[in-house]
């Protein structure tokens, strides 16, 4: 494994913990909570359970490496959400620099034809082996 492949390992590790740790800690504590906490800024509260469910089994599948783009996309426009519905207003330090980081590696691993150490890569690889043996 290269090195640049072994970078971006890391960061869909890092980036599925995250928004797995997020996702969790909307259910725990709470979903009510955060369909208030959402309708208080003029979203609809319904939808928290998408956001939620979303990082909790979007993390989860980025970091085995199942759907990773699609989770990325997901992620992004979760983002983008937080960042100009949420964030903006309190400005950069202490406001969307984090959501912005996050924002900027779920773009790089929808992009990222990288599948290092992904159930993805394992069960499509394998498919196409069988595949090319059998042609």
């Amino acid at each position: 494994m290269s090195k640049h492949e072994t970078g971006a390992f890391i960061l869909r590790v890092i980036l599925g913990v995250i928004f797995f740790v997020h996702g969790l800690d909307k259910f725990q504590a709470g979903i009510g909570n955060t369909v208030g906490f959402f309708d208080s800024m003029g979203i609809p509260g319904f939808l928290a359970y998408f956001v939620a469910t979303i990082e909790l089994v979007g993390g989860i599948a980025m970091i085995l490496g199942i759907g990773t783009k699609v989770v990325a996309y997901l992620f992004s426009i979760i983002m983008l959400g937080a960042i100009f519905t949420v964030k903006l207003s309190a400005g950069f330090l202490d406001g969307y620099e984090f959501d912005l980081a996050l924002l900027g590696m779920s773009i790089y691993v929808a992009l990222s034809n990288n599948t290092a150490l992904s159930l993805d890569k394992a069960m499509f690889s394998s498919n196409q082996d069988s595949n090319e043996k059998a042609s």
